[in-house]
């Protein structure tokens, strides 16, 4: 995966881009699949909604925190004391980067906001799964663009490989569906016990796996705006796409838990919006609290709610 995220990165898809529009579907698809199975076979809805948000904010919190704590997060690193300037074209792609990651954050607000609102009346529908695919879907359009755009302005070509790497992908997706589908048929017959009924916190937790790999292995490489942007844009994938999709299926009944993650998930894109707005990056102070909102998060639905 990071091989060929690599390869597209040096085509045209870079920074927040990369992150937003290719990295999501490789780390979040687990949780797509794991949806479309679910409202298929007739599945729980609110296992996939508690599914969703401990991907969004296990996203948002632990996965952004943590490098926060143990690297710096700085999307506009300042200059060392007697450090050579850099050049100009530096600090713009810097700051082009921490604004496509404001909008990306301004979106996590928005789509989460809607599902808050749509949720209010205890369910999702179907109409209230088309409007947030079609969400998702106008967001995506809005990136293809982009990068469209940005290889006419810089004299670019997506490269005669990508068809390769879309080939790769599909296999490692079959793969990926193939898994889950045993996983669900394998929890389908347990009919008590702990794994039947938290279904959706574990796979939450198994499919989060990608994302924290992709996270340590960009901040181990000095790239936080990659890391932030990847978090970010696999939460688009969860909410709204995983909840739309289910919903098109069957009725989405809103768990327990709803009211609570909303709240954690919205306070935690503010705190970074707040951060990468004024200060350009998240500050170690502030990993700290995003991590225990996490534990805090655990504990009041898995431990508390049980």
């Amino acid at each position: 995966m990071i091989w060929r995220l690599e390869a597209l990165s040096n085509r045209g898809f870079r920074g927040t881009v990369l992150g937003t529009l290719i990295m999501p579907y490789c780390s979040g698809l687990g949780n797509l699949i794991f949806a479309y199975i679910s409202g298929r076979a007739g599945g729980s809805g609110g296992e996939v909604m508690i599914n969703s948000l401990v991907n969004n904010i296990t996203n948002l919190t632990l996965i952004l925190g943590l490098p926060a704590v143990i690297w710096q997060m700085n999307i506009l690193p300042a200059a060392a004391p007697g450090a050579k300037a850099r050049k100009p074209t530096e600090d713009k792609a810097q700051q082009h980067n921490r604004l496509e990651l404001l909008l990306t954050l301004m979106a996590v607000l928005f789509f989460s906001g809607a599902v808050w609102a749509m949720g209010r009346k205890g369910r999702l529908d179907f109409n209230d799964g088309l409007v947030l695919v079609g969400l998702f879907l106008f967001w995506q359009c809005i990136h293809v663009f982009e990068v469209l755009n940005t290889n006419v302005r810089e004299d670019k070509s997506l490269g005669w490989t990508l068809p390769l790497d879309l080939l790769l992908l599909g296999i490692g997706a079959y793969g990926i569906y193939a898994s889950i589908d045993g996983l669900m048929a394998w929890t389908t017959h347990l009919h008590a016990g702990f794994i039947s009924q938290h279904v959706g916190w574990l796979s939450g937790f198994l499919m989060v796996l990608p994302n924290g790999v992709l996270a340590g292995y960009y901040a181990w490489h000095k790239q936080p705006a990659t890391v932030y942007a990847s978090q970010v844009g696999d939460a688009h994938v969860s909410i709204p796409l995983c909840l739309g999709l289910f919903a098109l299926f069957r009725p989405l009944q809103i768990p327990p838990l709803f009211q609570t993650g909303m709240q954690i998930l919205l306070g935690a894109a503010l705190v970074h919006l707040f951060f990468v707005g004024v200060m350009g990056r998240l500050p170690r102070l502030a990993g700290i609290i995003l991590v225990a909102a996490f534990g805090y998060f655990v504990y009041a639905g898995l431990i508390k709610l049980g």
